[in-house]
């Protein structure tokens, strides 16, 4: 049923667009010849709003990027940021609605809302509108973003759109020498959890080449590092609220340094642009096991090459939780230092996003 030409959809949308709003969105894109969503902001009221709650406060852009994924398969939806500050005051919503009408650049014939309590306002506001209420008692969708600041999203991870969750997801990477079962724990881990894992490129990498220790390249080391970033990012969208990582950008510095006895600066600009939530370290106190691709079995070895790494994270200034013991107790230890995290507060990904202090 068409109700209008020119449509407007507004909020903060903070933290983030929840399904309540793709909703309402998609609702009011059929009622409109075009619909415009209104992202309105002012950032440091909305830090004021975020103090304390689950979720660190989000910049404007990400959420209208996130916005302008959701709709860029939609022609006749656009979206805009609107300046509004938040004083309190009845003049808040009056120079709102003038950004907005500027922004939109024609008469809005409909304003969408899912609260019947903005008729009043909306209508000395925008004297020549309707307003329809989508929802009113988010029957569809039972969130809001007040649950998602005061809960966090963990509990609400089904009313996030697909495009939102990989920005929560934590990302959980394991690291450790040689044959101490990283590839075991991750597999096992993303199994329980489940969800995605990233496997260790390197092992990949050399498995097609049929070896390893004689005929390794300085070249090859950023070229794993970097496929593996790329397969960090395809396994972290289809993550299921934790992505388990083997390895990482520190890990690879450190077997070009064992295997060609270089440092690759490029090497540890990567290591210095990637974020994991949850670093977890393998002890070598497990059987060492030669499956074609590892050269340091001897113990002495092991714990020398142990300290190396150690030395190479503490450098970076990473914090990572030791495991160690057989194979049980490591899945034990590392399901209860997950399950920690899964519970604590919400973290947005800086590499993903954009940084606040960029904007």
């Amino acid at each position: 049923m068409t109700v209008g030409k020119v449509g407007m959809f507004g909020g903060k949308f903070l933290p983030c667009p929840h399904m309540g709003h793709v909703y309402a969105m998609i609702r009011a894109s059929t009622m409109v010849d075009e619909l415009h969503v209104i992202l309105s902001y002012d950032e440091e009221h909305e830090k004021k709003m975020c103090a304390g709650s689950k979720i660190p406060h989000i910049p404007y852009r990400v959420r209208l990027r996130w916005w302008s994924q959701l709709t860029k398969d939609m022609p006749h939806v656009h979206v805009h940021a609107v300046y509004e500050q938040q004083t309190g005051n009845r003049s808040d919503w009056e120079r709102g609605a003038e950004g907005i009408r500027a922004a939109i650049g024609k008469p809005i014939d409909t304003v969408f809302s899912s609260e019947h309590g903005y008729t009043e306002i909306f209508r000395d506001l925008y004297p020549d509108a309707r307003h329809v209420v989508i929802d009113a008692n988010r029957e569809a969708y039972p969130i809001s973003g007040t649950m998602l600041r005061t809960e966090g999203v963990m509990k609400h991870w089904h009313m996030l759109p697909e495009i939102v969750k990989p920005s929560f997801a934590k990302k959980v990477v394991v690291v450790g020498t040689e044959s101490c079962g990283k590839s075991t724990l991750v597999r096992n881990l993303a199994n329980l959890y489940n969800t995605t894992y990233v496997e260790e490129w390197g092992r990949t990498y050399y498995e097609r080449l049929g070896n390893c220790e004689d005929i390794t390249l300085p070249e090859d080391y950023p070229e794993i590092a970097f496929e593996h970033k790329y397969h960090e990012k395809v396994q972290l969208a289809k993550a299921n609220k934790v992505l388990f990582i083997d390895t990482e950008a520190i890990v690879t510095q450190y077997f070009s340094m064992l295997y060609l006895g270089q440092r690759q600066p490029v090497l540890d600009e990567v290591a210095r642009l990637q974020q994991y939530d949850l670093w977890l370290f393998l002890e070598p106190d497990v059987k060492w096991v030669d499956d074609g691709t590892r050269s340091f079995g001897d113990q002495q070895v092991r714990e020398k090459n142990n300290e190396l790494l150690k030395n190479l994270l503490r450098e970076f200034g990473v914090s990572y939780q030791t495991i160690s013991g057989d194979y049980q107790q490591r899945l034990e230890q590392a399901i209860g230092y997950v399950n920690e995290l899964v519970k604590g507060n919400e973290l947005v990904k800086g590499r993903e996003l954009v940084k606040e202090n960029e904007l």
